[in-house]
């Protein structure tokens, strides 16, 4: 650790111990100095503010960063920041991993980007809660810190928004009386793209972007893994059942066609998947 008046910092698992994902350093600075590198920084850097304000250049641009919002860098990319006025307090955490790389793209996380959020969500005071944590109980083989860096990375893909895209905890309200309206019509086949975009009073192409911002796929691909899923709760719950009851169930129009989606989803034959359970 290293502690001064306005700045306290841990150093956490190096690279001759790599964790899949790990937390290089993170750090407080209550006074925040300006900070330029030219060759950037060698780990991934997250920089957010706890009070104050600053500005923070990368890539040829300047954001404003003030409460609610963040950068994600990145390794090696050249940035400058400073702060706008008195008082400019920030949280830090470096991370690296050979998997960090993949587990940003798995969670569609822009490797450098400008992120905002609610200040009232639970990623404002995330960094904050981890640093006293590990000043508290110091995590001498780094597995605690992984943890709480990969449950950092969820808050980010949770509350954070980049651009003009909702952040997906306000998609999921936003979605909220369609996925109710889904669990209501599961076993109603004439359920298509048009009857679900008409419960938003959006456009079904807008819808399909909300839920590919949200979950990856279309809202009509959503739905059939609804009730894929919901087949596999009745299949174990009444297996007295037979196939074409339980595709009816889950609205399939026949029992062959229930069968070849409950495969190319799951990898094995409703019958298959009966006699595992």
């Amino acid at each position: 650790m290293w502690l001064s008046k306005d700045h306290q910092r841990f150093f956490m698992t190096g690279k001759e111990h790599p964790l899949p994902l790990f937390i290089e350093s993170i750090g407080e600075n209550n006074n925040q100095e300006p900070i330029e590198r030219a060759a950037g920084y060698p780990c991934y850097h997250w920089l957010q503010t706890v009070d104050g304000e600053g500005a923070f250049s990368f890539e040829g641009r300047t954001y404003p960063l003030p409460k609610g919002s963040g950068i994600l860098l990145a390794p090696n990319v050249p940035h400058k920041y400073s702060g706008r006025g008195e008082g400019w307090s920030t949280i830090y955490i470096t991370f690296s991993g050979p998997q960090a790389a993949a587990i940003l793209s798995s969670l569609d996380l822009h490797e450098s980007a400008y992120y905002q959020w609610k200040v009232s969500s639970a990623l404002q005071t995330y960094g904050k809660r981890v640093l006293d944590s590990i000043g508290s109980d110091f995590d001498l083989t780094g597995l605690d810190a992984s943890g709480d860096i990969y449950r950092f990375l969820l808050l980010l893909k949770k509350h954070g928004t980049t651009g003009n895209t909702l952040s997906l905890s306000h998609a999921m309200d936003r979605l909220a009386p369609l996925l109710s309206f889904m669990e209501e019509k599961i076993s109603d086949p004439g359920v298509g793209l048009m009857e679900m975009a008409e419960v938003l009073s959006v456009s079904p192409r807008y819808l399909n972007m909300m839920f590919k911002q949200s979950f990856g796929i279309t809202a009509y691909s959503y739905f059939i893994l609804k009730r894929i899923r919901k087949s596999k709760e009745i299949m174990t719950s009444e297996p007295h059942l037979t196939v074409k009851e339980t595709a009816g169930r889950v609205g399939f129009r026949d029992a062959s066609h229930f069968v070849a989606t409950f495969r190319r989803i799951e990898g094995i034959t409703p019958e298959h998947f009966r006699t595992l359970y």
